[in-house]
């Protein structure tokens, strides 16, 4: 997994402070992601000493759009707004919705001028489609990460962070990432001490950094995509539990360890210690949530040797501790 990555200084907007957010929606628009930024954005609470901002829903033509829920949602605005927006945001759509070229082409006009660009979860597909994501950092929901990446190569997607910011542009994971995204923005423009009493307020975390993890899905793989190595890298997957040395991993695909080691970088593009390593942390998650095992004994089963190692590997590749992991994602069935 990568390292958390250090948030760019952001170009803030001319005017100093934000004032006037902008909310561009289409049909297919997932109706929590958008109740996220009118719950920071768009809620009037200058009456307890809170920020105020002119806040405009905004459709490519100021007609309803319907909602991924079923259900209508009547702007009060065409894209005029997003003219002069210090932050034009874009909340979930379906990956391979509609977008008008109305809409890409004021955000890529809102981009150029300095404002904040912000997506929540798969917006970040309609960023990119305004080519705004070419060389710059960006993550999105984990299920959508390859995806992405895919369509925009020249994106630098990360693939497990809550939320990344690049400059002007500010992008997050699904559902409650986008709350600690709009509450970083919050906390860069306004303080603080306004945002801790905003996620007070909203009864949620003060703060979660962008470098830490989304809790990705990433069962043990089955069927490892590695045509040379792929019966080496089968028998690994069921002897994690064993120490193995790369001559030993050499030996089993009948070549040569430095042979076997550029092979190995070639077809799954890490080392075989990072390899095995991610696969024992893969294999330690899935002992925390569905078992009863002591971080001991999975620490044994998963090949480290001992709580403490594991400890270590398991923290940095997932930014929790194994117990903080169970405490979160135990099945309390099992």
């Amino acid at each position: 997994m990568p390292s958390p990555l250090k948030i760019l200084p952001s170009l803030r907007y001319a005017g100093g402070m934000l004032h006037k957010v902008a909310v561009i929606v289409f049909d297919g628009v997932a109706a929590f992601e958008l109740g996220v930024l009118c719950e920071v954005f768009g809620t009037d609470r200058t009456a307890d000493g809170f920020p105020g901002y002119r806040f405009d829903l905004c459709s490519a033509d100021g007609k309803p759009v319907r909602c991924k829920s079923g259900f209508e949602i009547s702007p009060g605005a065409d894209l005029t707004p997003v003219e002069d927006a210090d932050l034009v945001a874009v909340p979930a759509h379906a990956d391979d919705a509609f977008v008008p070229d109305s809409v890409l082409e004021a955000i890529k006009r809102a981009s150029d001028r300095g404002a904040y660009i912000f997506s929540v979860c798969s917006g970040a597909y309609v960023l990119g489609e305004a080519g705004l994501l070419d060389g710059r950092e960006c993550t999105t929901h984990w299920k959508h990460v390859d995806g992405l990446q895919e369509r925009f190569p020249k994106a630098r997607v990360h693939c497990d962070m809550l939320y990344v910011q690049d400059g002007n542009l500010l992008t997050s994971a699904g559902t409650a990432a986008g709350i600690d995204a709009a509450l970083h923005l919050v906390r860069q423009e306004h303080g603080s001490a306004f945002a801790t009493k905003l996620a007070r307020r909203m009864v949620v975390p003060p703060h979660r950094d962008g470098g830490q993890a989304q809790f990705v899905e990433a069962p043990i793989a089955k069927t490892p995509q590695a045509p040379t190595l792929e019966p080496v890298l089968t028998w690994l997957i069921s002897s994690l539990d064993h120490p193995v040395t790369v001559e030993e991993m050499a030996a089993k695909a009948h070549m040569a360890p430095r042979t076997f080691a550029r092979r190995f970088r070639a077809e799954t593009g890490t080392t075989p210690h990072d390899w095995i390593t991610n696969q024992r942390v893969l294999l330690a998650r899935q002992l925390l949530e569905d078992t009863e095992l002591s971080v001991e004994a999975i620490a044994t089963r998963a090949g480290f040797g001992d709580a403490a190692t594991m400890r270590h590997h398991f923290t940095k590749r997932v930014k929790a501790t194994p117990q903080a992991y169970r405490a979160t994602f135990r099945d309390r069935a099992a």
